[in-house]
């Protein structure tokens, strides 16, 4: 623990301030949007004569790579509205024209920072802290999220809105077409205030621009810097329910199933959603027989580390309003705020066994508001039950409450139960913005059950990200009991304490291709909590990162580590690649260096290698992507990671494992396309396909053909009598699973 507290010694001598960030301007600009009577024809051309009648909304000014100094290109937007609409238009000048346009696929949610892009933030609320984001690229393609405090972000939630776009020898224009219904705004007011905020990326320089300024540290959704659209004659909440429902076909087949005597059939399956905007502050969803045919299946990962793998979630049900159910903490930015995940609440616990089987919904409610004050939720499922899995029900509420300007704390519990126990937890969490690049992140949370003892687990995560620095100091605790059903923890029975800091520069020495120096490290520890004592420690140190003009990236890394490994409490052994690793102490350690391309670019790649000492043996790990897409509208990814050790647990013995991924995505445009993955793990001899086609015939509502395959070497195995050796028995024939689906879907909105 010395080295943690001499590490925050050290830290705390940096005084906490905010004085590399500028504040908010104290007078904001402000826009206006232009009323009509007509409604448009959204095409991306903007040659209606009611777009001139539209105010000019210009001189956009930089984020990056020089923040607040003009645009060096051109971008105009322009506002219309009418009884059912807010229409956006937005005109982007391109001197080198079509050939200058960055644009790497043609998915929806497109990668943010990936391609020529455009977007409006929206605070309906205006209290600086929500934001609604809509983004469009050159080729039509939409993102849209909800935001909050630019901290917690709903990045899968699909609201219904249209864009459509062009491309000229001059310039890409896009046209937005977004329902009153889709928007959340204050109800009860002949004229709205909002917060309004417009910002471009030109990929090709990788400049970042917006209409209002804001720090570089910041995102567009950082609201306090937008500025005001005023004298909006919004139209009164009115109906605003969308009916969702599918008819499904499925087609199962099995081929050596021994294990879990699955058998081959086909069925029928209907169902669907609905949503109810009970008032621009609520929102009910219900949800029927649910299915999540259409999400996106789980990739195959090698986890090297003793944390558990946290998936995220996909399906779409559970995305809606995501961020106001998920206190906790995690990582920021994967790199920032120690490396232990605590949830109380995480969806995945939901429909899905331990494995990642779906197990059927039959029903599921979801209640949210939102206000000036205070947010809260609920939501309730049930799940059917099926083989083993008995039926259960899910409930978890949440409520939190707005103070001051940027501050909040809340409460959260949950409780699940079937025929033969439950579980539940009671959590209460705060958020304090101390300045505006400082803010603090803490929790405190109890769990237990039927068969359970009482469990706790609390965090704190300081965290500083300006101009110039990020610096964080992060603790957290979960006891051996702490056991939330309904949540996830990626280590039990530990303390994490964890510090690190990034000098940011951009000094005049740095040659011009070069964007940022950016060296660092971090230093993480875990003590086991029945124990008290050190079980493993982690410092990194990151002397080179350059982050160049093009997006690209370079650097290398060192990480020692020492790790504790004790099985008297009769534990079973750690073990990788199906090799158990002896009890002891582990000091080793591990280099590496990293290289990432432009990932605007037609070809992009990147590589990662890492070796060095790995507990008593060797470990070299090489992992290597690259994309190539000649147009938008096809692209191809190829990725390989190989782990090679020699000298490993027990019988030092020697090997290498291979994880293969190539996937594919081909689109007529943004709303037909052809997406599919292909993954090869050579452990287990295990092969995954997952293939989609989908159709977006109208706004929100999607014909799709999914073919699902997997095949396997699966065996019984147990442990000698050595406890460390793992030896196969009684070895089955390869399993194979595949599963056709059709279904079809349809919005409509009242």
């Amino acid at each position: 623990m010395n080295k943690f507290y001499l590490l925050t010694f050290l830290l705390l001598t940096f005084k906490i301030s905010a004085q590399d960030i500028f504040l908010p301007d104290s007078i904001k600009k402000n826009v206006e949007a232009t009323r009509i009577d007509t409604h448009l024809k959204v095409d991306g051309k903007l040659d209606e004569s009611v777009w001139n009648q539209a105010k000019m909304i210009t001189d956009f000014v930089q984020v990056e790579p020089k923040q607040k100094e003009p645009a060096n290109q051109k971008t105009v937007f322009k506002l219309l509205y009418n009884a059912d609409y807010l229409y956006v238009g937005a005109i982007m000048y391109e001197p080198e024209g079509k050939k200058a346009l960055r644009v790497p696929n043609l998915q929806r949610d497109f990668d943010y920072g990936g391609s020529d892009q455009i977007g409006i933030t929206i605070d309906g609320f205006n209290d600086e802290r929500n934001a609604m984001i809509f983004m469009a690229n050159p080729y039509g393609s939409q993102r849209d999220l909800l935001s909050f405090d630019d901290q917690v972000f709903d990045t899968n939630w699909d609201g219904l809105w249209r864009v459509r776009t062009t491309r000229t020898d001059t310039a890409w224009i896009a046209e937005f077409a977004i329902p009153w219904q889709t928007l959340r705004y204050q109800p009860n007011k002949d004229l709205q205030t909002w917060s309004i905020n417009f910002f471009r990326l030109r990929r090709m320089t990788n400049e970042q621009t917006v209409w209002s300024a804001l720090p570089r540290a910041f995102s567009p959704s950082r609201m306090q810097y937008a500025g005001k659209l005023t004298n909006l004659q919004a139209p009164p909440p009115s109906t605003n329910i969308r009916v969702q429902p599918y008819f499904l076909v499925s087609d199962n087949r099995y081929n050596g199933s021994e294990l879990y005597e699955k058998k081959d059939g086909s069925s029928v399956k209907v169902g669907g959603e609905i949503k109810w905007a009970v008032t621009p502050n609520t929102v009910m969803d219900l949800t029927y027989n649910t299915d999540f045919a259409q999400a996106d299946a789980d990739r195959q990962v090698n986890n090297l580390s003793r944390l558990s793998v946290f998936f995220p979630e996909r399906r779409q049900f559970f995305l809606e309003n995501a961020s106001l159910f998920a206190a906790g903490i995690s990582p920021i930015d994967d790199n920032f705020g120690g490396q232990q995940i605590i949830q109380p609440f995480f969806s995945r616990s939901i429909g899905l066994n331990s494995n990642g089987t779906p197990i059927p919904i039959d029903v599921g409610f979801r209640l949210v508001n939102r206000s000036l004050k205070s947010n809260s939720g609920f939501l309730y499922v049930r799940q059917r039950e099926v083989d083993a899995n008995l039926a259960t029900n899910f409930f978890v509420g949440r409520y939190s409450k707005n103070i001051g300007k940027q501050n909040r704390i809340g409460l959260i519990g949950t409780w699940k139960n079937d025929a033969l126990h439950n579980n539940a937890t009671a959590s209460a969490d705060g958020f304090f913005r101390i300045n505006e690049s400082t803010n603090l992140n803490t929790m405190a949370m109890f769990s237990g059950g039927t068969v359970q003892n009482m469990g706790f687990a609390g965090h704190y995560q300081l965290l500083h990200k300006g101009i110039n620095w990020i610096y964080w100091l992060s603790q957290n605790i979960n006891t051996k009991d702490f056991n939330p059903e309904m949540g996830f923890v990626s280590r039990p029975d530990v303390v994490e304490n964890s510090i690190g800091a990034y000098w940011l520069n951009r000094g005049k020495w740095l040659p011009k291709f070069v964007r940022s120096f950016e060296p660092g490290g971090y230093y993480n520890n875990y003590y086991a909590v029945t124990t008290g004592k050190l079980v493993e420690e982690r410092l990194n140190f990151n002397p080179i990162w350059f982050g160049l003009q093009s997006g690209a990236g370079i650097g290398v890394f060192t990480d020692t580590y020492y790790q504790l490994l004790d099985y008297s409490d009769g534990s079973s052994p750690l073990s990788f690649f199906n090799v158990a690793i002896p009890q002891g102490k582990y000091n080793y350690t591990r280099y590496s260096g990293a290289w990432f391309s432009d990932r605007s670019k037609k070809v992009s790649y990147s590589l990662i290698a890492e070796t060095g000492k790995y507990y008593n043996g060797d470990l070299t790990t090489i992992s290597a992507n690259i994309r190539i897409a000649p147009i938008p509208h096809i692209a191809l990814d190829g990725r390989i990671t190989n782990n090679s050790y020699s000298g490993l647990g027990l019988k030092s013995e020697s090997g290498s494992t291979q994880l293969y991924t190539i996937s594919g995505r081909f689109a007529l445009n943004p709303r037909v396309q052809l997406i599919g993955f292909y993954q090869h793990n050579s452990i287990n001899n295990f092969d995954v396909w997952n293939v989609r086609f989908s159709w977006e015939y109208r706004p929100l509502s999607f014909i799709y053909l999914v073919l699902n395959k997997r095949g396997y070497d699966d065996y019984r195995t147990y442990l000698s009598n050595d406890g460390l050796s793992r030896i196969k028995t009684n070895e089955l024939s390869r399993q194979n699973e595949q599963q056709s689906i059709i279904k079809v879907s349809y919005l409509k909105q009242f």
